[in-house]
């Protein structure tokens, strides 16, 4: 199997600064506040251009809906919401364009105002945090938090808004950072720090720090790094602490011809395998613990209940 590194939106490479934007870190740092306070943090960071957003074609949406459903009825007009859908939302451009009643999250006022002009829709983006959305529970069927959680202030009540938002039986299908995955690069999709996910966790905060107040090019100059590194057994007990009752990792959602996979045949044989086994799934979950698939039971199910959600 390959490295998830393919298959999460990150940062694969620094965008550069906007018009008149300096790219450089100052050579004295220490005169960056001289005049203004360390709360400020870096000059003039805010404007920097937003990370370019990776492109979604219609491949992606089919593999995306077609791991989905292995595990529920995805079928449109489903109700979908994609939290943190930024200024060019594809996601939700094609969800639409396929049929699906999709709407947009978006915290940032003028990444909201942009991606509603680009959707040609006032209605098709909501303006919120992710931690506080301002829309109806159960409003939704599937909600999608790709890249979201590890930039948000409370990860556990980003997930309770996400369960409080589904319908029962509905799904959160959550992509975010993977504290264990393996890079023989040090890849690691947010820092241009090599085994950034590997470091400990003070390292981790003073390379944040760094970023933030003196350095904006370490995290490609967004406004919103990453400050939080999940494994998926906490990602699956942050869950349940939200309310939600089953979780599935891509092992259970991906079928063999999934570009993740990869066309070796070793690697075929142990995806195969490590859906039956618990140790082997153990060991795969350690490189595809980013992204789970979190399920809201109806009210008096049992997560131990085999009947069908």
């Amino acid at each position: 199997m390959t490295s998830s590194e393919t298959s999460r939106p990150g940062l694969a490479a620094a965008p550069s600064p906007g018009p008149g934007q300096d790219a450089a870190a100052p050579v004295d740092p220490a005169g960056l506040y001289r005049d203004r306070k360390l709360i400020d943090g870096y000059p003039g960071l805010e404007q920097f251009r937003l990370q370019e957003q990776s492109d979604r074609d219609p491949a992606y949406l089919d593999r995306l809906l077609g791991r989905l459903s292995r595990l529920v009825e995805i079928s449109p007009p489903k109700r979908m919401l994609v939290v943190g859908c930024g200024p060019k939302p594809h996601l939700v451009r094609l969800l639409r364009d396929a049929g699906y009643d999709a709407v947009g999250l978006e915290p940032v006022p003028e990444f909201a105002a942009s991606a509603r002009e680009d959707l040609g829709s006032e209605d098709a983006v909501v303006e919120g945090a992710a931690e506080a959305m301002p829309l109806p529970d159960g409003s939704f069927d599937v909600v999608f938090a790709e890249s979201v959680l590890e930039h948000v202030t409370s990860p556990s009540k980003a997930l309770d808004e996400m369960c409080r938002l589904l319908d029962p039986g509905g799904v959160a299908y959550v992509t975010t950072t993977n504290r264990y995955e393996i890079s023989l690069t040090g890849f690691n999709g947010e820092y241009r720090v090599r085994f950034f996910n590997w470091l400990p966790a003070t390292l981790r905060e003073s390379f944040v720090f760094q970023h933030t107040h003196y350095d904006p090019s370490l995290a490609n100059y967004t406004r919103l790094p990453a400050v939080h590194w999940f494994t998926y057994a906490k990602l699956c007990e942050m869950g349940r602490e939200a309310g939600f009752a089953r979780f599935y990792s891509l092992i259970d959602l991906m079928d063999e011809n999934d570009p993740a996979v990869g066309p070796s045949r070793l690697r075929r044989a142990l995806f195969r395998r490590s859906r039956y086994n618990p140790w082997l799934r153990a060991a795969a979950l350690v490189q595809y613990g980013d992204t789970v698939a979190m399920v809201k039971l109806p009210p008096g199910r049992s997560a131990l209940d085999p009947g069908p959600a």
